[in-house]
């Protein structure tokens, strides 16, 4: 009995003659897969607001302490 995985020498060759265009379109754009998790993406957003606010928060602090 033979089923789809058996290939013999003149199967193999006919393989060969697959046609020329992919069967897959091309990548127009990024991929899900190639995209960071929205968790993440959300988690760097507010790491970024916050280490700015506090670089902000320092130098008004020393804005004020040497304002005389």
């Amino acid at each position: 009995m033979k089923d789809g995985n058996d290939m013999s020498a003149a199967d193999a060759i006919d393989a060969t003659d697959a046609p020329t265009t992919p069967a897959t379109p091309a990548r127009t754009g990024p991929n899900e897969e190639d995209r960071a998790p929205m968790s993440f993406t959300v988690r760097v957003f507010i790491y970024l607001v916050g280490v700015h606010f506090i670089a902000a928060f320092l130098f008004f602090l020393f804005y004020v302490a040497g304002a005389k």
